[in-house]
């Protein structure tokens, strides 16, 4: 469905730039469109690339495990029935320990390792699990006491108080997070409790 959106507002675009005369401007902005485009990927092949590193390091380190002791309270209010031992609560608990400091590239990796190891636990391969979807909520909401990315970035664009987004920045994203979690109280833990049961039957047959 996208496909088509996107294919009709591109054809959309360019008759209405053939209409007015302005075909060399969108020939002009799909090229320097693809410049952009480029430069962003390979910088978020270095970044991601750095912080994946940084991330097996914290793994040998046992860092890992030591972010999922101290937010298993949070995961196991979150995640009812997840193993907070696990692999995928050990990448669950250093992906939002990354969004809480507002490290919004260092949280990508751990977050699809994260999803990697939920799949494992999935049943049902074609869909998502609701482990999967409370995930996806929390990453949404992502509560931030230190927007570390956002100030970077108003740091490089000449902005003069950088650091005044962080208290508007913690209101907002406390504000989804309770949001996020209320939603997924009301509608995702049932869901979630069937699902275990479901898991705990495919062992006990398999077994």
């Amino acid at each position: 469905m996208l496909n088509y959106i996107w294919g009709a507002m591109i054809l959309l675009s360019v008759a209405v730039a053939a209409f007015n005369g302005r075909l060399s401007d969108v020939a002009l902005s799909v090229i320097d469109s693809s410049k952009e485009a480029v430069t962003v990927g390979l910088t978020m092949l270095g970044v991601v690339g750095m912080w994946s590193g940084l991330m097996k390091i914290a793994e040998k380190a046992g860092a890992l495990s030591k972010f999922s002791k101290a937010l298993q309270p949070a995961i196991r209010f979150l995640f009812p029935g997840l193993k907070t031992e696990g692999p995928a609560a050990k990448y669950i608990a250093t992906n939002m320990a990354a969004n809480i400091l507002g490290l919004g590239w260092a949280a990508t990796p751990s977050g699809l390792r994260a999803m990697e190891e939920l799949q494992k636990l999935n049943p049902k391969k074609d869909r998502a699990s609701p482990y999967m979807e409370i995930f996806l909520i929390i990453n949404m909401s992502s509560l931030q006491l230190i927007t570390i990315t956002i100030i970077a970035d108003r740091a490089l664009h000449g902005s003069h108080s950088p650091q005044e987004i962080i208290f508007p920045g913690l209101i907002a994203t406390a504000f989804s997070t309770v949001i996020a979690i209320i939603f997924i109280k009301l509608f995702v833990k049932v869901k979630a409790l069937h699902f275990l049961q479901k898991c705990k039957a495919l062992e006990i047959n398999s077994d």
